[in-house]
């Protein structure tokens, strides 16, 4: 209900529809209240219901996959696609421990595979999925 009021304020002094014509702010004003309203009877629900207990949360999933995507981020530059992609997907396994190393694997490196022949096909960035000291040439 905060974004929705946020977005509301927001918007504020946008236009608004003029005739049938939509202004910059008719959109935004009708999912901010459509937001406001659903978290509304949401909020009533909750108020007026008795549910269950929160159950036990886990941050071992959401951490990895945390440190998965902010090591894609450090390590794409230096090591490339192929090499930052996979090792982030394995990292991101860490986040459970029912994790079958073999099949992490294949699931890593099937689509790895696929992406690195694919971007320099249809992006023309030959040098994005080859680590910078490969001995590649890169551009830039």
């Amino acid at each position: 209900m905060g974004v929705a009021a946020f977005s509301l304020w927001a918007c504020s002094d946008l236009q608004s529809m003029h005739g049938f014509s939509f202004g910059a702010g008719t959109a935004p004003r009708i999912f901010a209240t459509l937001l406001f309203g659903l978290g509304s009877a949401v909020m009533i629900v909750g108020v007026i219901n008795e549910g269950p207990q929160v159950a036990h949360y886990s941050w071992r999933g959401p951490l990895f996959v945390s440190l998965a995507l902010v090591f894609f981020a450090l390590a794409i530059r230096p090591l490339g696609l192929a090499v930052s992609g996979l090792v982030s997907f394995l990292i991101s396994a860490l986040g459970s421990h029912e994790t079958r190393w073999g099949e992490a694997l294949i699931v890593g490196v099937w689509p790895d595979s696929r992406l690195c022949g694919a971007i320099p096909l249809y992006f023309g960035a030959a040098d994005a999925a080859v680590p910078s000291f490969s001995g590649a040439v890169r551009a830039g």
